[in-house]
């Protein structure tokens, strides 16, 4: 996958661990793959009859990260602190960083750099198996939708960032149908288990409508 990108020379984040063979993630992730592969976004996103919320909710969160960890590389010749000094996601939506350790307060971060705190700080939750267990029998914590829907809210922001500031660029390189695929499946995603308020997707907005009509319409 990484050749196919071309991601040799470009920053990208180390990708998160599969689940191991034999685990329910695993299985659910091979569920996951097959469906998708039958190009039908809609039914791959449909919780499978029987199966746990939790254990799909993880698989694709962890499938997402590492989808956005590949897109972004692409671009990070092009985003630049210069280039993109705020991270932004066309004129009207700014974000700030705030993670409650490094950054205890919104901070505003160049576009490169709220990326890099977002995905060090979504790597270090996906990898924490008391948050996001790979063990057969762990439970998942309490909290854990809560969890998922933060990540997939700042997740977004990426998309956004994306799609406003660099669709140029990745249409240059020949892979707006991976980033346009990456977020139909994200976007249904998200609505289909309803993790992202809608004011968040504003940013978008144009977009999700059409993706919305063109599901409808199947």
């Amino acid at each position: 996958m990484s050749a196919f990108f071309n991601l040799g020379k470009t920053r990208t984040f180390r990708p998160r661990k599969d689940a191991p063979e034999g685990t329910k993630q695993y299985q659910l992730r091979k569920y996951a793959e097959a469906t998708l592969g039958s190009g039908n976004l809609r039914a791959a996103v449909v919780l499978p009859e029987g199966e746990d919320l939790n254990e799909w909710l993880a698989v694709h969160t962890v499938d997402f990260f590492n989808h956005l960890n590949m897109l972004y590389g692409t671009v990070t010749e092009f985003c630049t602190p210069e280039e993109c000094p705020v991270m932004t996601a066309g004129p009207r939506f700014e974000y700030f960083w705030e993670d409650g350790v490094k950054y205890k307060r919104p901070t505003k971060l160049s576009a490169p750099d709220y990326v890099d705190a977002l995905m060090n700080w979504a790597q270090g939750i996906l990898d924490d198996e008391t948050i996001f267990p790979n063990k057969i029998g762990v439970p998942f914590h309490r909290n854990f939708r809560e969890t998922v829907k933060t990540i997939m809210r700042r997740l977004f922001r990426i998309y956004g960032h994306l799609y406003s500031n660099h669709f140029d660029q990745i249409c240059a390189l020949g892979i707006e149908a991976h980033l346009n695929t990456s977020y139909r499946h994200f976007y249904l995603f998200i609505t289909e288990f309803d993790l992202v308020d809608k004011k968040e997707l504003a940013p978008l907005d144009d977009l999700n409508v059409a993706i919305a009509r063109e599901d409808a319409s199947r």
